[in-house]
């Protein structure tokens, strides 16, 4: 017999990676395509959702057409991708404008005034705080990137754009509709809107009172479905073009759940970082928890009663993207090596990777990144290497941050992303976090893979509990007693930068940020 497979669909930032799922969680094939991003003036940054599905189609048919798997053994469709970004969608389910993404901070004005009030906590109005940390564990940014600050936005600065959209959807969802003409999302693809009753054993459904508070129009919220509704069957002709049959679609969720399974790491407290465009790590909790202090909450997760550790470094992967294109243009693999060159600590030198301001473990829109004690006898090799450094500082900062909010210790976690296809990267982390940490196997595909087992394990193909068995580790890396030292001074030189900069990024950059 031929052997069945789930079409796994990743819209990630940069790109769209497509793959064919074995029920052993082997990837068959795959492919991925680049994504343009428009950055405008005052803090835009869109994405073209019909570019979105014509990536979609030429890809899923690239796979059929290599004959590494046939489009009739295909049992079911997982989605995953980018959160806390808005496609404004029309009456016929077409795009009526480009996809907010969840850089875009054009809205935070009009975000700080519906949040906050007379006397503020953070930025917010005493009664919107309590009220949406009861009921939510989180509430929207008063600093914008986030869904209430995409529709504000469009209401306010584009308001034919908001005429003409029927629903405010997050990617995944939109592709649930492309591919099965239902318009629906899910606690989990809707968590960054903050207007779902988090609490445990509350019912699926939004919450009106947050939609006033929020200055949210209820009239342009998609049905809400509980996490793992198949959305329906992949329509006939959406079907012929992609040269599949009409299987399920399972709704979408966000590339932190697809990353938690795709990590393997499922039981609680068994911790993954994800080191991509930005970085994250996460871990199951059994109760709903917020950190204001440090950006750090649980969400819904993806079994009854249990949560999902959230918080975002907002730049990782994108700072060596950086410094390639603006300042050592060379290719990745001879980046990394040329940093391989360069001493652990590089001789003193120190990167902040705060190219977009932060967001947790503190957020502020205005800081930006720096090099610090330069000299010249600094090179390309140091600054290289301090760039995967910072990065992994500033990940020791949110790690302490994750510790304090799960109550103990993470003791190790696998890392996944495009960036830990990197051995040396990898190793900085080790030795920075002081963890022991697991590599997962081809771990740019950690959220493609996790796409398809959320898909295989709600079409009661497998159970969460058969992931750890089915995730291969590539290597494990070890903390070295030799970095220690040079590592932990400088870390705690990092921890102070904070408090000495961000008066002066504020100066520089405005409230809200300079684009």
């Amino acid at each position: 017999m031929a052997e069945p497979w789930i079409l796994a669909l990743d819209l990630g930032t940069t790109d769209l990676k497509v793959g064919a799922m074995s029920m052993g969680g082997e990837l068959l094939v795959q492919t991925h395509r680049p994504i343009r991003t428009h950055h405008t003036p005052g803090g835009g940054a869109e994405q073209d959702p019909a570019e979105w599905w014509e990536l979609v189609r030429s890809a899923v048919c690239a796979l059929v057409e290599s004959k590494g798997v046939s489009g009739d053994d295909v049992v079911g469709v997982g989605i995953t991708g980018e959160y806390a970004s808005t496609v404004p969608v029309g009456s016929d389910g077409r795009p009526a404008g480009r996809c907010i993404l969840w850089q875009d901070t054009r809205g935070a004005a009009f975000s700080a005034q519906a949040m906050g009030g007379p006397v503020a906590v953070f930025g917010y109005s005493p009664a919107n705080i309590v009220r949406w940390i009861q009921i939510t564990g989180g509430a929207p940014s008063t600093r914008g990137a986030d869904p209430l600050n995409h529709e504000l936005y469009l209401r306010n600065r584009e308001p034919e754009v908001y005429a003409n959209t029927r629903y405010l959807m997050e990617p995944v969802d939109y592709l649930g509709l492309r591919l099965t003409g239902r318009a629906a999302a899910t606690p989990a693809s809707m968590f960054a809107s903050w207007l779902t009753d988090n609490r445990p054993g509350a019912s699926t459904a939004y919450v009106p009172e947050l939609v006033r508070r929020g200055h949210r129009d209820a009239g342009r919220l998609p049905e809400l479905l509980p996490t793992g509704t198949v959305l329906g069957s992949v329509q006939r002709d959406v079907a012929a073009e992609l040269g599949i049959a009409p299987v399920p679609v399972v709704a979408g969720v966000t590339d932190v759940h697809a990353a938690f399974l795709g990590s393997g790491a499922v039981e609680p407290y068994h911790a993954n970082i994800t080191v991509g465009t930005t970085c994250w790590i996460t871990c199951e909790v059994p109760f709903k928890k917020t950190d204001l202090f440090h950006q750090v909450a649980s969400i819904p997760g993806l079994r009854p009663n249990r949560y999902l550790v959230v918080n975002n470094q907002e730049t990782a992967g994108l700072c060596l993207q950086w410094i390639r294109d603006s300042v050592v243009q060379r290719d990745y693999d001879d980046l990394i090596a040329l940093a391989a060159t360069a001493p652990a600590g590089s001789d003193g030198v120190m990167f902040t990777p705060w190219l977009t301001g932060e967001r947790t473990p503190v957020e502020d829109r205005t800081l930006r990144a720096a090099f610090l004690n330069l000299s010249v006898r600094t090179g390309q090799a140091q600054m290289v290497r301090s760039v995967l450094e910072g990065v992994a500082f500033n990940a020791r900062w949110l790690l302490d941050a994750v510790d304090s909010f799960a109550g103990r210790r993470i003791a190790q976690l696998r890392i996944q992303g495009g960036c830990a296809r990197s051995d040396l990267w990898c190793q900085i982390f080790a030795d920075i976090l002081n963890r022991k940490i697991e590599q997962v196997a081809e771990p740019t595909f950690h959220s493609l893979r996790g796409a398809g087992l959320f898909a295989a394990v709600s079409l009661g193909r497998l159970s969460i509990d058969d992931l750890p068995g089915l995730i291969r580790v590539a290597r494990t890396f070890e903390p070295s007693p030799n970095t220690r030292q040079t590592y932990m001074r400088m870390y705690s030189e990092f921890k102070r930068l904070y408090g000495r900069l961000h008066g002066t990024y504020a100066r520089l950059n405005g409230r809200t940020g300079a684009s």
